[in-house]
């Protein structure tokens, strides 16, 4: 049997062992509270990876002493949450741990229901992504929703120095923890990566000491052995981690996207400024560099559902129609089919026309409101349901539109202090040339249409 990685031979199996997440295990805290009355409802950990959502998880289900099912969303179905339901039921309860649950459909989200509310299970789900737009809101009232922040510096650096002490590998290893820059920037503030990647450093040359644990969603990087001459070994043999050593060796492991760390977003933001920039071909190789490296399609969606109103605005009103269908097309359909979704839209919106005026006069807007506070709605604009209303002058004098010729009358539709200033200014786009000639044929010279 090989060695189990370093993270997952230093998971924590009490709640005083968990690093960082004080806010929901720290004295007197909400979960740690629950946990210590010895009952807890059916919960959501939602934050980033390597937070602890998977360890929290496994401490709890020990702490209280129940049967621990894990499930990961990527590779089960109905079938796999069914099985562990009936085993559930067998043993008069147990906790059931769904990884990544933001990936199950309706379907399988659905199927969970009864069983967590009759209580047969305990459900810990865990999403990296917003599960009110992830989870049905069905499973989502019936959970409590606990949100875990990003592991601070000092919380890594004690994992660190916990594991050279506690660890059954590396407490018998000379390790001179020189500098930690690197390992902490590399890891990107996940434990996983950050215990990986310090066990890959320290490994001595030889075959390999550790590999992959089922069901673990990325490779590890402890899975194979650094060269050689790689490793710097002080005075007396220590293995002495410089910022050098860890650039080195983490150059030669990482994968080329990240899904989670730098190249997410490096990817992201040269996908978004190809589309910005008119260019489909190269929107569409970063969209292949996104989907080849696993990146979540409905995350892919929802960025084109933002470009396509702040990018491409008025200019063609039809890209935020297509793409919010886009996003829930690849929420039915999901990978791979989902690329030749993606695709079409990211190529529709490149090589449509752009304006951002949308965006810009909601910036503008904000600001107005940031600056001058909450303004008076004159008094003809408001609603007069009562008659105490009516007789306070609500709603006077207020022009019906379309009493009018051509459905427009000339009044005030913006407080007295912002009398006449302009937030929204069509660009020169020829949808939105139409726009700003209906405009001047309204206001006139009033807002310099």
């Amino acid at each position: 049997m090989p060695t189990p990685p370093l993270a997952e031979r230093m998971r924590p199996q009490q709640l005083n062992d968990v690093v960082g997440q004080q806010h929901l295990v720290g004295p007197g805290a909400i979960l740690r509270t629950a946990v210590e009355c010895g009952y807890i409802p059916s919960l959501i950990f939602w934050g980033p990876p390597g937070t602890g959502k998977t360890s929290l998880a496994g401490v709890i289900a020990h702490t209280l002493g129940l049967p621990f099912f894990t499930l990961s969303a990527i590779s089960s179905g109905v079938k796999e949450v069914r099985e562990a339901i009936g085993k559930a039921q067998e043993l008069a309860g147990a906790v059931l741990f769904i990884d990544e649950i933001h990936r199950f459909n309706k379907g399988q989200q659905d199927a969970l229901l009864g069983a967590v509310e009759k209580g047969i299970i305990t459900l810990i789900g865990a999403t990296t992504e917003n599960p009110s737009f992830e989870v049905n809101s069905a499973l989502l009232s019936r959970c409590q929703v606990y949100v875990l922040k990003p592991l601070r510096e000092e919380d890594l650096l004690l994992l660190l120095y916990r594991a050279m002490e506690k660890d059954v590998v590396l407490r018998n290893k000379k390790i001179e923890l020189k500098e930690t820059a690197a390992l902490l920037r590399i890891s990107g503030g996940d434990a996983r990566r950050l215990l990986n990647l310090f066990e890959l450093v320290t490994s001595p040359p030889g075959p390999l000491s550790s590999g992959a644990v089922e069901g673990e969603r990325e490779p590890s990087l402890a899975s194979a052995t650094p060269a050689p001459n790689l490793l710097e070994r002080g005075p007396g043999g220590e293995v002495v981690i410089t910022d050098e050593l860890v650039q080195r060796i983490a150059q030669q492991r990482i994968a080329l996207y990240d899904k989670s760390g730098e190249q997410h977003y490096d990817i992201i933001s040269a996908f978004i400024k190809s589309m910005r920039g008119s260019d489909p071909n190269g929107a569409v190789y970063w969209l292949a560099r996104m989907i080849g490296g696993g990146e979540d399609v409905k995350f892919i969606a929802r960025r084109m559902v933002i470009f396509a109103s702040e990018d491409v605005g008025n200019a063609n009103p039809n890209a935020l129609l297509l793409a919010n269908a886009t996003f829930d097309a690849v929420h039915k359909i999901g990978h791979p089919e989902a690329r030749i979704i993606l695709a079409q839209c990211a190529t529709y919106l490149a090589s449509s026309p752009k304006s951002n005026r949308s965006y810009i006069a909601i910036n503008e807007a904000m600001a107005a409101v940031a600056k001058s506070g909450d303004l008076s709605v004159p008094l003809h604009l408001r609603n007069a349901p009562t008659g105490l209303m009516k007789e306070m002058g609500y709603g006077k004098e207020y022009q019906y539109a379309h009493d009018f010729d051509n459905n427009f009358a000339d009044q005030e539709y913006l407080p007295d202090a912002l009398s006449g200033t302009v937030f929204y200014t069509p660009g020169p786009t020829a949808r939105e040339e139409e726009l700003r000639k209906f405009l001047k044929s309204r206001w006139g010279n009033k807002y310099g249409y």
